[in-house]
């Protein structure tokens, strides 16, 4: 059986969401393609004098709720597929957390890691310069794999170049230093232990004592395992490119992040053993956070997830036949477009502060994060029980829709 696209995954959810919520059929028409998708090639003059073409991508999905938004992605083999897939479920994600902006994606097929910084700067500067239109209420860009502060920091350079105006509302996360929002480097990972939290409550597990497996050791499953760690689980394996790590009775998690900070990985950790990456979702655990990339728990391995729980953090990492395969198991998920919003939730912040040249302190930025992740996984379970729908992604989706359905009805799209 043809395994199905992330792209097919999300319209198939999206169809599943629409049915259950008695969505009117026009919105859905509307939302089984981007408005609009913006294909570019980059050419690049390497430092050695030789001559590559990237191609590129922007996708505006859906625009009814506000002007489109969200991260640039930077790695080899990127498709328009994904593109698209991140884009619809960035429109999803932005309405499940009542945020008022579209979505949006855009990347580059390009290893950032085979380029040197000059190289890197001369393509995330043309990749501003392709980008049509753009600005603060118009198209958004932030980070995302393979992006990061500086990234946005040259993005914000050029787009500022371009227009001759002082905007840094036209980018999000960016340092500090240049408007962008604190608590942003965190803000995906709490915010998936904050719906974690919700869902333990609910599943009535004490997240006290509880154990977890995190596959995907980065800025978003180092802050998720940081979290655990300090309400009292255990965090029994971790897990990145390189390898795993695996401790039955629990991993120093402090200590491990201080050896991947000097390291760059998990592998050698001197306070567990090593594990096959491969094999993470297989451990007897309370708790699964998939944080990496998508489609890792799939037909192939859903049968071996022992965990009672799992939360998405990355974008898409369950396929739709491992769903299945879990629901029958009993097993509760935590959907990625409640539980990975926190990034996209700081970022509406920062577009906020930006524009009105207010910035807000560490406290403020964490007290509306938390409300905000807290009435996404309300809104989630209370439309779920509603509408009898058969998972939280499904609630979550419908309660989405359900704001898509009334603004596109008011602007006389349907």
């Amino acid at each position: 059986m043809k395994t199905m696209s992330v792209f097919e995954t999300g319209l198939q959810t999206l169809n599943q969401a629409g049915e259950a919520g008695e969505i009117n059929p026009r919105v859905i028409a509307i939302l089984q393609a981007p408005k609009r998708i913006q294909i570019f090639r980059i050419p690049l003059k390497r430092d050695d004098g030789s001559f590559q073409i990237h191609d590129a991508y922007r996708v505006h999905y859906n625009n009814a709720l506000g002007p489109y938004s969200d991260g640039t992605r930077v790695r080899p083999g990127l498709t328009l597929d994904e593109v698209k897939a991140l884009g619809l479920f960035m429109t999803i994600k932005h309405c499940a957390t009542n945020i008022p902006r579209g979505g949006a994606k855009g990347g580059i097929a390009a290893d950032p890691g085979d380029l040197t910084p000059g190289e890197y700067e001369r393509l995330i500067r043309a990749f501003v310069r392709c980008l049509s239109p753009k600005g603060p209420w118009m198209d958004v860009p932030g980070a995302d794999i393979g992006t990061g502060e500086q990234a946005m920091s040259w993005m914000l350079d050029e787009y500022e170049q371009i227009t001759g105006q002082s905007c840094p509302a036209a980018v999000n996360d960016k340092p500090p230093i240049l408007g962008g929002s604190l608590g942003g480097e965190e803000a995906t990972g709490r915010g998936c232990f904050l719906t974690l939290l919700d869902a333990a409550a609910e599943r009535g597990l004490q997240i006290k004592g509880a154990t977890a497996v995190i596959q995907g050791f980065g800025q978003v499953g180092s802050v998720v395992a940081r979290c655990l760690h300090e309400a009292g689980s255990k965090v029994l394996a971790v897990s990145d490119i390189k390898g795993g790590v695996v401790n039955e009775s629990g991993l120093d998690i402090p200590r491990l992040l201080e050896y991947v900070k000097k390291t760059g990985f998990v592998v050698g950790f001197a306070g567990g053993e090593a594990l096959d990456q491969q094999d993470i979702f297989s451990l007897e655990c309370d708790i699964a956070v998939p944080a990496a990339v998508q489609n890792v728990i799939n037909q192939h391995n859903a049968g071996g997830v022992k965990a009672k729980i799992v939360v998405e953090a990355a974008n898409g990492p369950i396929t739709a036949d491992a769903e299945q395969v879990l629901q029958e198991k009993g097993v509760w998920i935590v959907p990625d477009v409640i539980a990975n919003a926190g990034g996209a939730t700081v970022c509406h912040f920062e577009m906020s502060q930006g524009l009105y040249n207010h910035y807000w302190d560490l406290d403020t930025v964490t007290r509306e994060l938390d409300k905000k992740m807290h009435q996404a996984y309300l809104d989630a379970a209370a439309t779920k029980r509603r509408y009898q729908a058969p998972s939280l992604r499904i609630g979550a989706w419908i309660s989405a829709l359900k704001k898509l359905e009334k603004a596109m009805t008011l602007r006389g799209w349907v």
